[in-house]
């Protein structure tokens, strides 16, 4: 990578976000096949295979920039992934119908609970960033060993109130009631083809796994090009185009109304991607973590304050947009462009 210009590396870059895109809406669609057809749904396997598609490109960019040593790199992607993945919902609150917020329309208070559990990941996250290298079993942080246990122990309680009907919410006035639950389809007389789509599902895994070693080895290399680091270019423009198939995935959920699974995925991947440190710290053979710990608890601060106004929009229910957006979803905006500036101050 180091021998190409800087318009070579931008067009790689360029084409392995779009392979992205595309290769993630794809595997949303299959995903959906292979949970109707082993009955995963609403079970915790379920929850942990969607969590794994969409986090399959923070994944590669993980497994290459902490093999290469770029652990600033891989650990601003991570934590910077989170607030990213959150501006999201913001996105598909814009595509809303209608007057009310998003977080009017979810039918559920078990959104709110995945955004507490983010919280509470991402709280760990940035204590464990503060520690010592030392503090490590092996070549394992204890904070990422405290992460992994915290998102095993949140993902088995809220398959337990899942479906508890004290959770639900009334729908707003003037709507109807939305089942948060896929939709079967229309029989057409054909069944999904499921060896067929397992096959797709493993060769589009493999393209965006690709994508994101392409994403991360020109993304490194540009960022040393225009001298900036590795974890402010990782939190930034790195995390937004590995948040692409969420933004793809949340308008398609607007648009279907399935606007309490919108923030279960969008919550979901963002508890489940901390977890890959356990994954970079095997591969680094030694804690990710602690590289470069003030930008990451920064802005991994900044993730966890924008989770907790979605939070309390969830529970509050504002009843009307401003300008095609609720009142949370302007908040989260103006807390992420507050965070971003002082990001960059604090990695300057």
């Amino acid at each position: 990578m180091a021998d190409l210009s800087d318009p070579q590396l931008i067009a790689i870059f360029a084409a392995a976000a779009i392979a992205t895109w595309l290769a993630g809406v794809r595997l949303a669609k299959a995903t959906d096949v292979l949970d109707d057809h082993f009955g995963l749904g609403e079970a915790i396997g379920g929850m942990i295979l969607l969590s794994v598609v969409g986090s399959l490109p923070e994944l590669a960019i993980t497994v290459s920039a902490a093999s290469s040593g770029h652990l600033g790199l891989a650990a601003g992607n991570l934590i910077g992934g989170v607030a990213m993945q959150t501006l999201v919902l913001v996105v598909a609150d814009r595509f809303m119908r209608g007057d009310r917020p998003l977080s009017t329309a979810a039918s559920s208070l078990v959104p709110a609970l995945e955004g507490l559990l983010v919280v509470a990941v991402v709280g760990v996250t940035v204590m464990s960033a503060l520690l010592p290298e030392s503090a490590a079993i092996g070549s394992l942080g204890v904070g990422e060993i405290a992460i992994l246990a915290m998102w095993i122990v949140g993902i088995v309680l809220l398959s337990k109130v899942r479906n508890r009907s004290d959770l639900a919410l009334p729908a707003p006035a003037g709507t109807s009631a939305v089942d948060p639950s896929p939709q079967p389809e229309p029989a057409t007389g054909e069944a999904p083809n499921i060896k067929r789509t397992m096959a797709i599902f493993g060769l589009l895994a493999l393209v965006t796994l690709g994508a994101g070693v392409l994403l991360e080895q020109t993304g490194n290399q540009l960022a040393s090009n225009w001298g900036i680091s590795g974890v402010l270019f990782g939190a930034t423009i790195l995390a937004a185009a590995t948040a692409l198939p969420e933004i793809s995935t949340g308008i398609a959920g607007v648009r279907m109304r399935r606007y309490t699974l919108v923030f279960g995925d969008m919550f979901g991947g963002n508890a489940f991607q901390l977890t890959l440190f356990v994954i970079a710290d095997l591969v680094a053979g030694q804690a990710v973590l602690p590289a470069e710990s003030g930008p990451n608890a920064w802005i991994g601060v900044t993730g966890l304050v924008m989770t907790t106004v979605f939070v309390a929009g969830i529970i509050l229910r504002p009843q009307r947009r401003y300008a095609g957006l609720g009142p949370d979803s302007w908040v989260v905006l103006l807390v992420y462009l507050l965070g971003l500036w002082g990001f960059v101050v604090v990695s300057s």
